[in-house]
């Protein structure tokens, strides 16, 4: 498998995290939880290819944060049987860069670009040719006596994942074959990737306690996966490695997690919100100045899950809190 950079973030996840997330993820395709339609769609895709001997067909997974893209992207290669280049948008700054990239894949390849609506206007434009027609347009020289040459490419296939589709330009989007949403995890599902998981860490989570980290997960499974090994970390410390619930309620509230899920952050959004704007309606802007937090964070990480619970709700003139979010 190669590398270059990975860009893969839910609030806040540390390298070692996400080394740690990374081993925890899904290994084979029976192993994968949650988001059946996909998989199943997906695996027909796949299954399709291969009897055709062809590259899969370029995918497009979009949604929240931290439900299992780069996961799929990992797991389509390994089905495939060829190797997968991650990168993310942000490392792709020049035409070059994506050129490299592009020369030295082998046929069947995946290409999983992570947050791939940050792509340069040139480096998303480079790519058109190279998904329709498996072709590299180089230009040589400049001015009047510039030419160019079209280089061929091996038949490969181009993942991207993106939490905000809506950025990417039409004809890229367009040039997907497969595009999915990922949709938030229910409970149930969250406790079987808990107990999982937990397995392959070699503890013993019993089902009452998963049922506790799930709930408290934001229907995210990167969520639940952080929340596991902080609960892990409490019971060594404080309870000689024996799970119970209550000791797993004791380390979540030692986090500054509620039984919704909502930590310190969410509340601190919320209560602004409610409290220093009389509920609203409020600018992304004027809320992320008054709180000092990032815009992007609020929008993209904070407020979807304060509208699943329907604390808030956006509407033309901003956000504004509802009555069961003016309660909490």
């Amino acid at each position: 498998m190669k590398s270059l950079s990975t860009s893969n973030q839910v609030a806040e996840t540390t390298p070692e995290e996400e080394r740690l997330l990374a081993s925890l993820r899904a290994q084979e395709w029976k192993e994968y939880i949650g988001q059946d339609q996909i998989k199943s769609a997906v695996h027909i895709a796949i299954e399709a290819a291969r009897q055709r001997d062809e590259a899969m067909d370029h995918t497009l997974f979009y949604g929240p944060p931290g439900l299992g893209k780069t996961t799929l992207a990992h797991l389509i290669a390994k089905e495939m049987g060829t190797d997968i280049l991650v990168t993310s948008g942000t490392a792709l700054s020049k035409v070059a860069d994506i050129a490299a990239i592009l020369t030295n894949l082998k046929k069947g390849d995946i290409l999983f670009i992570d947050e791939i609506h940050r792509l340069p206007k040139a480096v998303e434009e480079t790519l058109y040719p190279a998904m329709e027609d498996f072709a590299l347009d180089i230009v040589i020289g400049k001015g009047p006596s510039a030419k160019t040459i079209r280089l061929d490419l091996q038949p490969f296939t181009l993942v991207g994942a993106t939490t905000r589709m809506g950025m990417m330009a039409g004809p890229f989007r367009d040039r997907f074959g497969l595009v999915h949403r990922l949709e938030y995890y229910d409970v149930p599902t969250l406790e079987k990737i808990v107990l999982q998981a937990g397995n392959i860490l070699h503890i013993e989570v019993p089902n009452d306690c998963a049922i506790e980290i799930a709930q408290r997960a934001r229907g995210t499974p990167r969520i639940a996966l952080k929340l596991l090994k902080r609960v892990r970390d409490y019971i060594q410390v404080r309870s000689d490695n024996r799970f119970a619930r209550d000791t797993v309620h004791e380390a979540l509230e030692l986090l500054h997690i509620d039984p919704l899920g909502l930590d310190d952050t969410d509340r601190r959004i919320l209560h602004a919100i409610v409290e220093t704007f009389g509920g609203g309606p409020v600018g992304l802007g004027t809320l992320a100045s008054a709180t000092h937090e990032d815009a992007g964070t609020i929008e993209e990480v904070i407020e979807p899950y304060l509208m699943q619970l329907g604390l808030i709700k956006r509407t033309p003139q901003g956000r504004v809190a509802t009555e069961k979010g003016k309660e909490i």
